[in-house]
This record gives C-alpha cells, sequence and structure tokens, in this order.
C-alpha cells in the first residue's frame, strides 16, 4: 500500500509541471548519453582488440617459459603437432597457426638492416591474421613457395627494394649454425604500424625450418577464439595439460594483454579521458537537480512554515523531499536508460558508417563501419553514476528545511 508521505511526495513533484519535466528530460538526456557513449567505448575497445590480435599475436599463444622475453631461438616448442591436439577439441578456439622466428641481418644491394624474420604457415596464416589482406603490392604466399617473401612497406622502402628484388638474410640457427639464404620479394604489406613494417618480413615456415635448422619445431601456436569473453577460459583450461606435455622448457599460454600490454594501457588512458567527459556530464545535471529543488525551497518556505506551525516535524518535510527528488531522479533514469539501450540495440544491429573516412581506415585495415556494444556494465554504469550524484545533490536543499524558522517562513506568505 502506497504511504500517505509517498503520495504527497508525487503530487508535490507534479506542481510545475514544466519545471518536472524539463529536469526528468536532463535527467533522461545524461542517461542516453552514458549508456550510448559507454557501449560505444566497449564496441570499439573490441574492435580495436580484434583488429590488434589479428595483425600478428592471435588472441592467445602457446610458448615456451620465457620465450616472450628473451626471444632466444633455442626456446622452441619441439612438438607443435602435440599442442594442435590439444587445441582440436575447444569449441571456442576458431582458428590455429604455427610460427617461428628469428632476428636476422637482411641485406639488399644497397642496404643492410635488422629486422624480425617469422616463419608462417601459408595455408593456416591467413585465419589467424589479417596479414593476405593487408599485401598492397604482389601476392600472398603460396603452399609451394620456398625462397619468396613478404617485407613491410617500410622496410621495403629502407632497403630499396621491389616486387622481385632478392634479399640475403644471415642469422643464427637453433644449432648455432650460420643460417643464410636468399629469398626474392613476392609481396610488400601495408598494416599501418610502423613499427611492424619497418621491421619484419615474413618467409613460409618450412623454409624458414631449414634455413635456421629448427626441424619440425616452432616458437608458438598461435589461435583466436569465437569472442573474447572466452580468452581467459581458454587460457585457464590449458594450464593444466601444457603442464603434462614434455618439451625442453615447459609450455605456457599468453592472452593477447600480456602479448601486448601497450595496447591494454592505451585503453586505459582512453577510459581515464573518457571519465573526465562523464564527470562533468553527471556534474551538470547534479546542477540541474539542484537548482531545481533550491527553487523548491524557496516557493514552498511559506507552506513549509505553516506545516511547521500546525504540528508537522521538520523529518517529516525532510523524507517528503527526499521522495520528490526520488520520484524525479528514477523517472529520468528509467526512460534514459530505456532509450538508452534501445538507440543503442539499433546502432549494435546497423552499426555506425564513416564514408568519409572509409579509404584511411581501409590502409589500416579497418572496416568503416563500427558497432557500439550493448552489456550490463554499460547499461548500469552511467545510470547508477547519476542517481548516486542526483540523491546526494537532493540532499542539501532537503537538509535546509531542518534549519527553517518558523517565524521567518510564515512572512513569506
Amino acid at each position: 500500500m502506497i504511504s500517505t508521505h509517498a503520495k504527497m511526495a508525487w503530487r508535490n513533484v507534479w506542481r510545475n509541471k514544466r519545471r518536472t519535466l524539463l529536469t526528468v528530460m536532463a535527467i533522461s538526456f545524461a542517461c542516453v548519453l552514458l549508456v550510448f557513449m559507454l557501449s560505444w567505448q566497449f564496441g570499439s575497445y573490441q574492435t580495436m582488440i580484434n583488429l590488434a590480435v589479428m595483425i600478428h599475436t592471435g588472441h592467445l599463444q602457446v610458448q615456451a617459459k620465457g620465450y616472450h622475453e628473451d626471444r632466444n631461438i633455442r626456446q622452441v616448442i619441439r612438438q607443435p603437432a602435440e599442442v594442435l591436439k590439444l587445441l582440436a577439441p575447444l569449441k571456442q578456439v576458431k582458428a590455429v597457426t604455427t610460427r617461428a622466428e628469428a632476428f636476422s641481418l637482411l641485406s639488399s644491394q644497397d642496404r643492410t638492416y635488422g629486422a624480425l624474420v617469422v616463419g608462417v604457415d601459408p595455408v593456416a596464416e591467413p585465419g589467424v591474421s589479417r596479414l593476405k589482406k593487408l599485401v598492397r603490392r604482389g601476392e600472398f604466399l603460396g603452399p609451394e613457395d620456398q625462397n619468396q617473401a613478404l617485407v613491410g612497406r617500410l622496410l621495403a622502402k629502407n632497403l630499396k627494394l621491389g616486387l622481385g628484388g632478392e634479399i640475403t638474410i644471415l642469422g643464427q640457427g637453433k644449432d648455432g649454425s650460420i643460417a643464410a639464404t636468399v629469398v626474392k620479394v613476392k609481396g610488400i604489406y601495408y598494416s599501418g604500424q610502423d613499427d611492424f613494417d619497418r621491421a619484419s618480413i615474413q618467409i613460409p615456415l618450412s623454409f624458414f625450418q631449414n634455413t635456421y635448422a629448427m626441424e619440425n619445431s616452432v616458437h608458438q601456436v598461435v589461435f583466436l577464439v569465437k569472442s573474447l569473453d572466452q580468452v581467459q577460459t581458454v587460457q585457464n583450461a590449458l594450464a593444466a595439460p601444457l603442464s603434462r606435455l614434455k618439451n625442453p622448457k615447459p609450455l605456457v599460454c599468453l592472452n593477447w594483454d600480456q602479448l601486448m600490454p601497450g595496447l591494454m594501457q592505451s585503453i586505459q588512458m582512453d577510459l581515464i579521458s573518457g571519465s573526465i567527459f562523464y564527470a562533468i556530464l553527471i556534474i551538470v545535471v547534479a546542477f540541474s537537480i539542484l537548482n531545481t529543488f533550491l527553487m523548491t525551497i524557496f516557493e514552498r518556505t511559506g507552506e513549509f512554515g505553516v506545516l511547521l506551525a500546525m504540528g508537522a516535524t521538520r523529518g517529516r518535510l525532510v523524507k517528503i523531499l527526499i521522495m520528490e527528488s526520488g520520484f524525479l531522479t528514477f523517472l529520468g533514469i528509467s526512460v534514459g536508460t530505456i532509450l538508452g539501450c534501445v538507440i543503442t540495440l539499433y546502432f549494435q544491429e546497423v552499426g555506425l558508417e564513416f564514408k568519409e573516412a572509409a579509404e584511411m581506415l581501409a590502409q589500416f585495415g579497418m572496416p568503416s563501419k563500427f558497432y557500439p556494444r550493448l552489456s550490463f556494465l554499460s547499461a548500469t554504469l552511467g545510470p547508477l553514476a547519476v542517481l548516486l550524484v542526483t540523491l546526494v545533490t537532493a540532499l542539501y536543499p532537503a537538509f535546509k528545511v531542518r534549519r527553517l524558522n518558523i517565524v521567518e517562513a510564515l512572512g513569506h506568505l
């Protein structure tokens, strides 16, 4: 049953309909903006992560323990087939490939540079990375290729090489022998990541293994999962089985955050800058609520004086005023959250397309259409912050009633 206090508070809320509607609209607008913008941020982060991992790292990698820090060519996965058997039953795994790496000197006729030579599986690699789509000139590696290579645009520029140009590779093999060979440039790729385009070259995995005396071993088993939410689950599921495999060094599974800590740091920085904007928006809404209730106190001072003179307690008046602020806030938040979710779900389905920037985004392998991602967190975090701040703000004018002088209040009649 609705209490008398609640009925009085609800009636008082609508005594000035125009002011009430404006206040509710301000709260609703803030909630719509917060729900959509947080969903947009989370969706863009997911797109950013997926694009980044599909350039090189994958969502997860199996490596010998310590390889990520040392990059020692001897820290290998001796039997990659055993790791692939572990991944086969996992339904979350979308695609898998194997790679090997070695730092070497690359020489053209005119120049010499140090770079990372990566052995990739020409058949499995396109399922895990976007490297094939990033080839701007020439072609991707074929299954039968041997002494062919893909070179980053900046590295090709530094070496003064074009398609068909020859690169002499000089490095150290896994067994300590000298690894030397000559490859021809079959394709030139452009990822938009200068470090990757300037300091890496891709050759067929089998050719890499022969050149660097790797036998059948590799350095990485790289794979994608169907959803970012499944990364931690798969990583945890592999921990025990990997520890039982026989290898010169124990095998570990690293996720994208461990492989690319800088990406998470950039996301955190963006969240901080976004939080500043959201805080300003919430403060504006708080002042709107504060203004509404201060005006209410000023306009109804005489009324409060009469009620106090008739025996109403100050606590009762404060209770009614807090209920009024609660009704206003809950009404605005409810409308705003529902509208925000509806708008976000619509754009989550159809996306937001940036046609003017499509060509520029395509150069970095990025889509021209982005999608917000509605989640429980994005749908509730903003509205809850608005609820907390507005209720706290409304306490100040409500408690002014506790210090109200009855004689002075009656003078406002």
